[in-house]
């Protein structure tokens, strides 16, 4: 995967491990909450001694049926961590995940590199024309409505060409915009059922067509957790057994929860898929 960041093209010849900060005391995930700058720089370094590429930064949650966080704490939360992140971490990448353009904005100018944006675009008329103006790389994500509704919005035509279909109208708007760096996120958990999410997994390969890497979001969510009746707290294993199932399937960036495990996934996953090899070749 080939990416252009600060201006430099960055090549990764494995895939990417992006480990998730949350900035708030809402996420579903309780070992990923912060409630501070100093917790958010102590969650980073332990992400970054084990092995993270990228940090990915929110400061609202956007777990089903959460309610919105206002502008003013999203732009106050964000703009104190991407600052103390980055004073720490000069060089990392930092993902904003946010769907509001004003954040996004605020967010390069204190540092940050890329920005994830759980709607698509669809949340915030300004988001693509504002990506486009800072010329960073930018996630494009599937969903079907805000969090506080996205569970209600699950019923498809063809979910697989739905979704390709949103994907393919969002990125030709993204091009006639300059935007060249687009990353996909089917959205797992995002207005889909637990049987859609893991028709999506098994299915990952078919956006391939769209030339953009695909980054897969399956750490701890409900489509683990639930399928095993235990809860986020619990689903370590789970998440380990679905991220291999993504890469296998065509994923090029694991966002997660667990650096350490998602390393040792993706150096397995690159032992047990090496090139055909004679049965004497060892």
């Amino acid at each position: 995967m080939e990416i252009l960041i600060n201006g430099k093209l960055t090549t990764y010849d494995r895939p990417v491990i992006m480990g998730i900060v949350n900035f708030t005391d809402d996420s579903f995930y309780s070992g990923s909450r912060c409630g501070n700058e100093a917790a958010v720089v102590q969650m980073a370094e332990r992400h970054v001694s084990e092995g993270c590429d990228w940090l990915d930064i929110g400061a609202a949650s956007t777990r089903p049926g959460a309610n919105d966080v206002d502008l003013k704490t999203e732009l106050k939360r964000i703009t104190a961590a991407v600052s103390a992140l980055r004073r720490r971490f000069p060089d990392i990448p930092i993902s904003v995940d946010t769907w509001r353009a004003e954040v996004a904005a605020a967010a390069v100018e204190e540092g940050a590199n890329i920005i994830n944006d759980i709607s698509g675009g669809t949340f915030d008329s300004l988001m693509f024309d504002t990506v486009a103006k800072l010329k960073v790389p930018y996630i494009l994500m599937h969903t079907s409505a805000k969090p506080s509704e996205m569970q209600n919005k699950t019923q498809y035509d063809n979910i697989l060409g739905d979704i390709l279909q949103f994907f393919g109208e969002k990125i030709s708007q993204l091009r006639e915009k300059g935007v060249s760096d687009i990353i996909i996120d089917p959205g797992f958990g995002f207005g889909k059922t637990l049987e859609q999410n893991y028709h999506i997994l098994r299915n990952m390969l078919f956006f391939r067509e769209l030339n953009c890497p695909i980054l897969a979001g399956l750490s701890r969510k409900s489509m683990i957790y639930k399928a095993l009746d235990i809860t986020p707290e619990e689903s370590l294993l789970g998440t380990a057994v679905v991220n291999f199932a993504a890469l296998q399937y065509g994923a090029d960036i694991l966002r997660v929860h667990d650096v350490k495990a998602a390393k040792e996934v993706i150096t397995l996953f690159s032992l047990i898929n090496v090139p055909h090899e004679s049965a004497d070749s060892l």
